[in-house]
């Protein structure tokens, strides 16, 4: 059990760049609960892959070398639904009806961010991964997230608010 949360169900074993596919994995559920007409569960999953990560984690690691292994993915999925919660939500609240065709830059923007944050590691993303241990595995991810998901907003304020009237004016 804790192998099959820690890659994803078993994401985390593809080939190149397994946390590019359980990012990838994330923005394609929250599409599909998006277009299910259940928004909610976007930060909801977010929440449930940081918990059931904490958990499974140090478990999966104990006793091994690597303290960061490719195939655990579970904390890219709680990073990537963090990031994903900062613009579904917004749409869900003033009623956007397709994530997938009608916001697409609602959820290519957060996943292109997240794997930026994620690659790059800058700041408190770094800082989390130099630590070497179970919690800096999970915390790197959520830093990005956050990072991501702060950064998707500001781009869509200034699309929005300045560059779309500019362009339409």
């Amino acid at each position: 059990m804790i192998g099959a949360i820690v890659t994803f169900g078993g994401i985390g074993h593809l080939r190149p760049a397994p946390g590019t596919w359980g990012s990838l994995a994330a923005v394609v559920l929250a599409i599909l609960a998006y277009e299910a007409g259940a928004a909610l569960l976007v930060p909801l999953g977010a929440v449930l892959a940081t918990v059931l990560g904490f958990w499974a984690v140090p478990r999966a690691i104990a006793g091994q070398q690597d303290q960061d292994p490719s195939e655990i993915v579970i904390d890219e999925v709680a990073g990537q639904l963090l990031a994903l919660s900062f613009t579904v939500l917004p749409l869900w609240r003033h009623g956007v009806d397709s994530l997938f065709l009608g916001a697409w830059p609602a959820w290519v923007m957060p996943f292109l961010l997240f794997r930026l944050f994620d690659i790059w590691k800058p700041w408190l993303v770094g800082r989390a991964d130099r630590r070497g241990d179970a919690a800096g595995v999970m915390l790197d991810d959520l830093w990005a997230g956050l990072f991501a998901g702060i950064s998707s907003v500001i781009l869509a304020g200034l699309y929005h608010g300045a560059l779309q009237p500019w362009l339409n004016g």
